[in-house]
């Protein structure tokens, strides 16, 4: 064992012809710290050189570790202890008469007992302080055997830049060095060693101790933003241990010579990530905050709720004239569907009035600079109009894209939006939509994009044509140039697991799989249930996470669901092919209509070039240009 890097300042033996052998690190990003060899940060345990029990405080530990040249004390500290008790041990025997003896006795010696529960009680403080780190037990599933198992890869942290750390993440990579606990160690005390990315799965990172080279057989996964996983360095820093794991203890005769080759040049973690993890972990709502948020029972109005908690910027949101706090909204702090007291008045959107006339106490106004802002418009030219036709996700039915009708125009940009063939004929199924919102899209979306677009309920001119829809009903397409065509560089790809909420039961967060790119939107696939389950999701929605999210914010993470429940979820929902219901509550989904792929009138419209799966990121043009 070893307390710290700077508890040995001599020279050992050279290493082995295993040390000589060793291959150079490779190069990695520069923004990581690189760590130095100065000659006084590496000092390391010697294999050969045995165990030693210290005189002082009787802690047992490898014998290289052990401060000054005789190796007596474990620590700078006992060594000062015992040279001050040494002191009056010999001029008390002096005073009575006694020759002073070579090793005088050491007056109080702590014993080992005291000091492990000293260290124990220590531990527990730590945990208490991590308690918002604390990982959440799914029972039988694992990200880091399910990775392994079938060779996924994860979206990285970089693509949610509303998630701990999104913003941060610099360039943690494969190679990066980092300490952690060394669980292959027979002491009594927790004692670290140095570990290598080898894969990384959004925040979970597959380790490898230090010296097992092409031995994978210890290998295993961590969360890196973990309290346990530190900077090289921290150790010396800290006064920990840091000893080598006992299965390779015999591969090296020099573990200073050998380190110091292996990680000089090699990027650890900056000395402040775990500040930053913490500072990237604090959000700005707090409990008993009131905010206006959509009525889940109807979408067209929203209602006052107060925040209840708040887990890793997830609100749960009482409405507020829920007596007994059952009736309920879960959704992120950056979502659109909620917003601050008086927004709807603002705009015009309609509102349900609380029978509650006072703010009861305690409860106060989520001041509006908390709020995600939305992009400012300018409606005094060309704009939308009410009666104009366009293509929608479905809210009540996010697996589906449908031919929609704007039927309010609000202020500041908002829109009231109706999906064709099953509105409520006082419009309480109408939901709002900002003018850059990326779930609307121009009439011919779908058709250039190769998604099918569901028709009106109860059309029978099938396969679906824009140009005879638009005729029978008297109505004009919004303008192509009015819709958000930004596509930022957002880094997903087909195949990526990330953990994403269940929209239709918000408060969900799953096990899911990116399965297709339409520029900026994504085909999210909720792992283990059928494809009519899947949703439609932008790539910047608060919604989607990094592999690892539940664990580090404490949240439930919903594994994939097992066949039996499969098996009988199919068969449920084969049975419940009805109406829509008007909640965002539970997975009610429609049967989609089967269209053949057939291309609009080309007499009438005219296709610009666009791509469909597109993952390059660009902005290509994907609309249809409607010609005069």
């Amino acid at each position: 064992m070893f307390d710290g890097y700077d508890s040995c300042s001599e020279d050992t033996s050279s290493s082995s012809s295993s040390d000589e052998s060793e291959e150079e690190v490779a190069p990695l990003p520069s923004s990581l710290p690189i760590i130095k060899n100065n000659g006084q940060v590496y000092t390391y345990p010697d294999g050969k050189s045995g165990m030693a029990t210290c005189e002082m405080c009787g802690m047992v530990g490898v014998r290289d570790a052990f401060y000054s040249k005789t190796k007596r004390f474990c620590s700078v500290s006992c060594s000062r202890s015992y040279s001050s008790n040494s002191k009056k041990a010999s001029i008390l025997a002096r005073l009575q008469g006694k020759p002073p003896t070579k090793k005088a006795k050491v007056l109080q010696k702590q014993p080992l007992v005291a000091k492990l529960a000293a260290y124990a009680q220590y531990q527990a403080t730590l945990q208490n302080q991590a308690k918002t780190k604390a990982a959440v037990p799914v029972e039988g599933f694992s990200w880091g055997n399910y990775i392994n198992s079938n060779s996924f890869t994860a979206a990285p942290v970089t693509c949610f830049k509303h998630a701990p750390m999104g913003t941060c993440w610099g360039d943690i990579a494969e190679g990066v060095r980092v300490e952690v606990p060394n669980t292959d160690c027979s002491l009594p005390t927790k004692v670290f060693w140095i570990a290598g990315i080898v894969k990384l799965a959004g925040y979970n990172a597959l380790l490898r101790y230090e010296g097992f080279e092409n031995d994978s057989s210890l290998d295993f996964w961590c969360n890196i933003c973990g309290s346990d996983i530190h900077p090289v360095g921290w150790c010396a820093t800290s006064g920990k241990p840091l000893v080598p794991p006992r299965t390779i203890q015999h591969k090296y005769t020099n573990w200073k010579a050998f380190l110091v080759k292996r990680l000089t040049g090699a990027k650890t973690l900056p000395p402040d990530f775990s500040q930053k993890v913490s500072e990237s972990m604090q959000y700005p709502f707090k409990t008993s905050m009131r905010v206006e948020v959509v009525d889940k029972t109807h979408l067209c109005r929203t209602r006052v709720a107060v925040v209840e908690s708040v887990i890793g910027g997830r609100l749960r949101l009482v409405y507020e004239e829920s007596e007994d706090k059952t009736d309920d909204f879960w959704c992120h702090m950056y979502s659109p569907l909620i917003h601050h007291i008086g927004w709807s008045r603002s705009i015009g959107h309609r509102f349900k009035r609380s029978d509650i006339t006072k703010k009861q106490d305690g409860h106060f106004d989520a001041p509006p600079h908390l709020f995600m802002k939305v992009k400012e418009v300018d409606a005094a030219g060309e704009w939308f109009k009410e009666g104009m036709k366009l293509e929608a996700i479905d809210p009540l039915n996010l697996s589906a894209i449908c031919v929609a009708t704007i039927r309010k125009v609000l202020a500041d940009g908002y829109l009231m939006i109706g999906i064709d063939g099953s509105e409520a004929a006082d419009g309480s199924d109408w939901f709002c939509y900002h003018a850059t919102s990326p779930s609307i899209f121009p009439v011919g979306f779908c058709e250039i994009n190769m998604i099918e677009l569901t028709p009106p309920r109860g059309y029978a001119k099938l396969p679906f044509k824009w140009f005879d829809y638009l005729r029978e009903t008297d109505s004009i397409a919004a303008p192509v140039k009015l819709f958000n065509k930004e596509v930022p560089n957002h880094g997903f790809h087909v195949g990526m697991k990330l953990e994403a909420v269940d929209l239709m039961e918000p408060r969900l967060v799953c096990v899911a799989t990116v399965t297709r790119i339409i520029h900026r939107l994504l085909r999210i696939h909720f792992d283990g249930w059928e494809d009519e389950y899947d949703q439609w999701v932008d790539c910047e929605s608060p919604d989607l996470y990094p592999v690892g999210w539940c664990q580090l914010t404490g949240y439930q993470l919903q594994p994939p669901a097992p066949q039996s429940s499969r098996d009988s979820q199919s068969s449920s929902s084969k049975q419940k092919k009805k109406a829509k219901s008007q909640q965002y509550k539970g997975h009610k989904k429609m049967a989609s209509l089967q269209l053949k792929e057939e291309l609009l009138d080309g007499e009438e419209y005219s296709f610009l070039q666009g791509v469909s799966d597109q993952e390059s990121n660009g902005s290509a043009s994907y609309y249809i240009k409607q010609e005069p």
